[in-house]
Protein backbone atom coordinates (compact mmCIF):
# COMPACT_ATOMS: atom_id res chain seq x y z
CA UNK A 1 0.00 0.00 0.00
CA UNK A 2 1.21 3.20 -0.58
CA UNK A 3 2.47 5.48 2.07
CA UNK A 4 1.05 8.55 2.30
CA UNK A 5 3.13 9.94 5.31
CA UNK A 6 6.06 10.55 3.09
CA UNK A 7 7.11 13.57 2.33
CA UNK A 8 8.75 14.52 -0.96
CA UNK A 9 11.88 16.09 -0.80
CA UNK A 10 14.33 17.30 -3.44
CA UNK A 11 16.67 14.60 -2.54
CA UNK A 12 17.70 12.98 -6.08
CA UNK A 13 19.31 9.84 -6.26
CA UNK A 14 20.93 9.10 -9.77
CA UNK A 15 21.17 5.71 -11.20
CA UNK A 16 24.36 4.39 -12.08
CA UNK A 17 24.97 3.62 -15.68
CA UNK A 18 25.48 -0.16 -14.80
CA UNK A 19 22.09 -0.16 -12.55
CA UNK A 20 19.25 -2.74 -13.64
CA UNK A 21 16.00 -1.83 -11.23
CA UNK A 22 13.71 -5.40 -11.38
CA UNK A 23 10.83 -6.13 -9.81
CA UNK A 24 8.12 -8.68 -10.95
CA UNK A 25 4.44 -8.49 -9.13
CA UNK A 26 1.18 -10.85 -9.76
CA UNK A 27 -1.56 -9.67 -11.44
CA UNK A 28 -3.39 -7.31 -9.16
CA UNK A 29 0.50 -5.13 -8.59
CA UNK A 30 1.73 -6.86 -5.91
CA UNK A 31 5.57 -6.75 -5.61
CA UNK A 32 6.53 -10.73 -5.71
CA UNK A 33 10.20 -10.24 -6.53
CA UNK A 34 12.50 -6.87 -6.15
CA UNK A 35 16.37 -7.11 -6.88
CA UNK A 36 18.86 -5.51 -4.45
CA UNK A 37 19.09 -2.49 -6.45
CA UNK A 38 15.83 -1.64 -6.24
CA UNK A 39 15.90 -2.23 -2.23
CA UNK A 40 18.57 0.37 -2.67
CA UNK A 41 17.16 3.07 -4.20
CA UNK A 42 13.42 2.45 -2.78
CA UNK A 43 14.53 3.24 0.72
CA UNK A 44 12.58 -0.14 1.41
CA UNK A 45 13.62 -3.81 2.90
CA UNK A 46 13.02 -6.78 1.00
CA UNK A 47 9.85 -7.93 3.48
CA UNK A 48 8.55 -4.15 3.51
CA UNK A 49 8.50 -4.24 -0.57
CA UNK A 50 6.77 -8.02 -0.84
CA UNK A 51 3.20 -8.39 -0.92
CA UNK A 52 2.88 -4.35 -1.17
CA UNK A 53 1.78 -2.86 -4.40
CA UNK A 54 4.21 -1.79 -6.47
CA UNK A 55 2.98 1.70 -6.45
CA UNK A 56 4.60 2.52 -2.67
CA UNK A 57 7.00 3.71 -4.74
CA UNK A 58 4.83 6.06 -6.82
CA UNK A 59 5.99 9.80 -6.73
CA UNK A 60 3.65 12.57 -6.57
CA UNK A 61 4.77 14.48 -9.52
CA UNK A 62 3.50 10.99 -11.65
CA UNK A 63 0.29 11.89 -13.76
CA UNK A 64 -2.07 8.94 -13.35
CA UNK A 65 -2.63 8.69 -16.99
CA UNK A 66 0.97 7.67 -17.16
CA UNK A 67 -0.18 4.90 -15.06
CA UNK A 68 -3.62 3.86 -16.45
CA UNK A 69 -1.84 3.95 -19.95
CA UNK A 70 0.69 1.53 -18.62
CA UNK A 71 -2.13 -0.73 -17.81
CA UNK A 72 -4.16 -0.61 -20.97
CA UNK A 73 -1.03 -1.69 -22.47
CA UNK A 74 -0.83 -4.43 -20.40
CA UNK A 75 -4.25 -5.47 -20.40
CA UNK A 76 -3.64 -5.49 -24.11
CA UNK A 77 -0.52 -8.07 -23.36
CA UNK A 78 1.59 -5.29 -24.66
CA UNK A 79 4.95 -4.16 -23.71
CA UNK A 80 5.50 -0.46 -22.58
CA UNK A 81 8.26 1.76 -21.76
CA UNK A 82 8.13 4.63 -20.01
CA UNK A 83 9.42 7.59 -17.85
CA UNK A 84 8.98 7.19 -14.36
CA UNK A 85 9.90 9.69 -10.99
CA UNK A 86 9.85 7.23 -7.82
CA UNK A 87 9.56 7.82 -4.62
CA UNK A 88 11.93 6.37 -2.16
CA UNK A 89 10.91 5.38 1.51
CA UNK A 90 12.65 8.81 2.47
CA UNK A 91 11.18 11.03 0.38
CA UNK A 92 13.83 11.50 -2.44
CA UNK A 93 13.47 10.56 -5.92
CA UNK A 94 15.52 8.92 -8.64
CA UNK A 95 13.95 8.58 -12.59
CA UNK A 96 13.93 5.62 -14.25
CA UNK A 97 13.32 4.66 -18.15
CA UNK A 98 11.62 1.97 -17.54
CA UNK A 99 10.62 -1.24 -19.19
CA UNK A 100 7.14 -3.09 -18.35
CA UNK A 101 5.80 -6.38 -19.85
CA UNK A 102 3.35 -9.56 -18.82
CA UNK A 103 4.60 -12.73 -17.42
CA UNK A 104 3.56 -16.02 -18.82
CA UNK A 105 3.25 -19.70 -17.48
CA UNK A 106 4.28 -22.90 -19.19
CA UNK A 107 1.46 -22.91 -20.17
CA UNK A 108 0.98 -19.13 -21.54
CA UNK A 109 -1.21 -17.82 -18.91
CA UNK A 110 -0.53 -14.76 -18.19
CA UNK A 111 0.55 -14.64 -14.64
CA UNK A 112 2.18 -11.54 -13.90
CA UNK A 113 4.52 -8.75 -14.69
CA UNK A 114 8.20 -7.70 -14.93
CA UNK A 115 9.77 -4.57 -14.46
CA UNK A 116 13.24 -3.70 -15.69
CA UNK A 117 14.71 -0.26 -15.17
CA UNK A 118 17.05 1.59 -16.03
CA UNK A 119 19.36 4.61 -16.08
CA UNK A 120 17.05 7.41 -18.46
CA UNK A 121 18.79 9.70 -20.79
CA UNK A 122 18.99 12.81 -18.70
CA UNK A 123 19.01 15.23 -21.36
CA UNK A 124 14.79 13.50 -21.81
CA UNK A 125 14.48 14.32 -18.18
CA UNK A 126 13.70 18.04 -18.21
CA UNK A 127 11.27 17.64 -21.08
CA UNK A 128 9.26 14.80 -19.59
CA UNK A 129 9.12 16.60 -16.39
CA UNK A 130 7.34 19.55 -18.30
CA UNK A 131 5.20 17.38 -19.97
CA UNK A 132 4.14 15.55 -16.67
CA UNK A 133 3.96 19.20 -14.55
CA UNK A 134 1.30 19.95 -17.72
CA UNK A 135 -0.71 16.96 -17.81
CA UNK A 136 -0.96 17.29 -13.50
CA UNK A 137 -2.04 20.78 -13.65
CA UNK A 138 -4.78 19.19 -16.24
CA UNK A 139 -5.32 16.28 -13.80
CA UNK A 140 -5.72 18.45 -10.66
CA UNK A 141 -7.93 21.68 -12.76
CA UNK A 142 -10.34 18.49 -13.97
CA UNK A 143 -10.87 16.85 -10.41
CA UNK A 144 -11.26 13.32 -9.41
CA UNK A 145 -13.32 12.09 -11.83
CA UNK A 146 -12.09 13.68 -14.84
CA UNK A 147 -8.15 14.02 -14.03
CA UNK A 148 -6.85 10.57 -16.56
CA UNK A 149 -8.93 12.12 -19.36
CA UNK A 150 -8.31 15.43 -19.01
CA UNK A 151 -4.23 14.68 -18.28
CA UNK A 152 -4.62 11.82 -20.95
CA UNK A 153 -5.69 14.74 -23.60
CA UNK A 154 -2.75 16.56 -23.23
CA UNK A 155 -0.60 13.54 -24.07
CA UNK A 156 -2.77 13.12 -26.81
CA UNK A 157 -2.07 16.63 -28.31
CA UNK A 158 2.11 16.33 -27.99
CA UNK A 159 2.16 13.23 -29.80
CA UNK A 160 -0.17 14.94 -32.21
CA UNK A 161 1.53 17.93 -32.30
CA UNK A 162 5.20 16.27 -32.75
CA UNK A 163 3.63 13.66 -35.22
CA UNK A 164 4.79 10.30 -33.47
CA UNK A 165 3.32 7.43 -31.51
CA UNK A 166 3.13 7.34 -28.22
CA UNK A 167 6.18 4.89 -28.26
CA UNK A 168 7.90 6.81 -30.94
CA UNK A 169 8.01 9.79 -28.67
CA UNK A 170 9.45 7.72 -25.90
CA UNK A 171 12.37 6.23 -28.33
CA UNK A 172 13.51 9.45 -29.34
CA UNK A 173 13.71 10.92 -25.66
CA UNK A 174 15.46 7.81 -24.84
CA UNK A 175 18.12 8.24 -27.49
CA UNK A 176 18.28 12.06 -27.47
Amino acid sequence: MKRKDIVPTNQERLMRENDFIVSKTDLKGRITYGNEIFIEFSGYSEEELIGSQHNIVRHPDMPRAVFSLLWDYLAQDKEIFAFVKNMSKDGGFYWVFTHVAPMRDKNNNKIGYTSVRRMPNPKAIPIVTSVYKTMLDAERSAGARDAIAASGAILGDVLKQKGVSYEELINVLQSL
